[in-house]
């Protein structure tokens, strides 16, 4: 049994079965339709991705799942970016490449090539799990995948912020304020204090090219069900209770759905929906010891897909024709009611598709922490036609946990989200999903050669 049928639930299925043979039979719970936050809206008959945006190149199963299913990328439409204090634009993008590297130059020094050799590091060390993954190598723990990548510096990489590893690697305080807080901003919702692991990867997608699947994201998971055969059930999971059969574990998967209540039992479940109390509210019943809720909070986040007119003189130019961004970060100011907000483009763009001019009704997303009040859209849009909110727990509030969730609940009972409180990205619970089905395979089959091995790189090395 999957418990979810997002990202993590529709790519574990697929790689379950890739691991055990067509012959696995899985189930796949979701009581609110596949995609999880992968989610559209619709506004005048298109749709727009009103979440998970865009994916980093170096992305390699993501890039992997839209080569099998045959999607493709969607065409990117060029627009550029600015940070807004509230006050006045403190750093903005041209058309210039080279005019860009000179304004970040004169602004901050040589702070911008430092973040990026320090971004580039932790990649280049992060990219080993995918040849520790094709080798069949799997991590019973969050701990474990860490160390085996970038050892106990990237296990530290948790535990302390960003902002900090960033200053000691000479990064000024200024660059810190103003540049990383907005991108932690846009994304997270969440100030410099983030983990420093989290902040490499987020920053490592915003400043590395990303894409997006035309038609939109989730059809990454629709297609991995449909590929996978699985058998949807749309129902929410309750609890899990544990039995045993001839010695071995047995899961007893209790759900409620249109047609009530029911039960199913399992060999294995794989739980991909966040055990926390505000997010799923299922029991676990006879373990030993005591399956607990994972401590940590999540932080609300607030969507805002607004057509309308943009009020730029808001921004500093009277003249909305003169407006020249397609996107806007914002700094960690106590006045400023919104995080980011960017005019998006359809999820199917043709080939005459082209950006709606300042001065024309366009279609917004607007991300902030509390949902927006008629005076806050006033401030930001001369008029608008419709707006569309969605509210949902985003992103693990990453100043709540002192420590990692478990991978391994019990013997084949497994927790896939956990891997959101090292980063959050599609991409990260993409290669959580791979390691879970390694995992589960490897446990299964007895091969414990294959589980939490030391000196991987040299191994593969051998291996090769």
């Amino acid at each position: 049994a999957v418990v979810g049928a997002g990202l993590g639930g529709s790519a574990v299925a697929y790689f379950l079965q890739q691991h055990f043979g067509p012959q696995v039979q899985l189930d796949v719970y979701e009581p609110a339709g596949v995609g999880g936050r992968l989610a559209t809206v619709t506004v005048n008959k298109q749709q727009y991705e009103s979440r998970g945006g865009s994916i980093h190149a170096l992305s390699l199963h993501m890039q992997d799942f839209v080569k099998i299913l045959g999607l493709k990328h969607r065409r990117e439409v060029a627009g550029k970016s600015a940070i807004f204090s509230g006050e006045h634009f403190v750093l903005e993008e041209t058309d210039w490449y080279l005019l860009n590297l000179f304004r970040l130059w004169w602004h901050y020094g040589i702070s911008f090539l430092r973040l990026q050799m320090w971004v580039e590091e932790v990649m280049e060390k992060f990219m080993r799990i995918y040849k520790y993954q094709a080798h069949g190598y799997a991590f019973s723990s969050l701990e474990e995948l860490l160390r085996s990548l970038g050892g106990d510096a990237f296990v530290n990489m948790t535990q302390r912020s960003v902002a900090e590893s960033l200053l000691e690697v000479g990064v000024t305080q200024r660059f810190v304020d103003d540049v990383i807080a907005a991108v932690l901003r846009s994304s997270y919702g969440q100030s410099v204090l983030v983990p420093a692991f989290a902040g490499a990867m987020l920053l490592a997608g915003a400043q590395g090219s990303t894409w997006a699947v035309e038609g939109g994201n989730k059809l990454v998971c629709s297609g991995l069900l449909k590929l996978t055969k699985a058998n949807v059930i749309p129902a929410r999971v309750t609890g899990i209770s544990l039995h045993s059969s001839e010695g071995r574990a047995l899961y007893q998967v209790h759900y409620e759905g249109s047609e009530g209540q029911g039960s199913a039992f399992y060999d294995m479940v794989v739980v991909t929906t966040p055990l926390h109390p505000s997010r799923s509210n299922f029991t676990f019943e006879n373990f030993e010891p005591p399956i607990a809720n994972f401590l940590g909070a999540f932080q609300p986040s607030v969507t805002s897909v607004v057509h309308g007119y943009l009020n730029s003189s808001y921004f500093g130019f009277p003249d909305p024709k003169l407006f020249p961004f397609a996107s806007i970060l914002t700094t960690d100011t106590p006045d400023l009611f919104f995080n980011a907000m960017d005019n998006i483009c359809p999820v199917n763009i043709s080939a005459a598709f082209r950006r709606k001019q300042p001065q024309e009704a366009a279609v917004w997303r607007v991300l902030s922490q509390q949902p927006l009040d008629k005076q806050q859209l006033k401030t930001l849009f001369r008029s608008y036609y419709s707006v569309q909110v969605t509210e949902w727990q985003a992103y693990p509030r990453y100043d709540a946990a002192k420590s990692l969730p478990p991978i391994v609940l019990h013997e084949n009972l497994f927790y896939l989200s956990g891997v959101e409180w090292v980063a959050s990205s599609m991409e990260m619970i993409a290669v959580a999903a791979k390691n879970v089905a390694l995992l589960a395979y490897n446990r299964w089959h007895q091969d414990l050669e294959k589980i939490d091995q030391k000196d991987l790189m040299h191994k593969v090395k051998t291996e090769l």
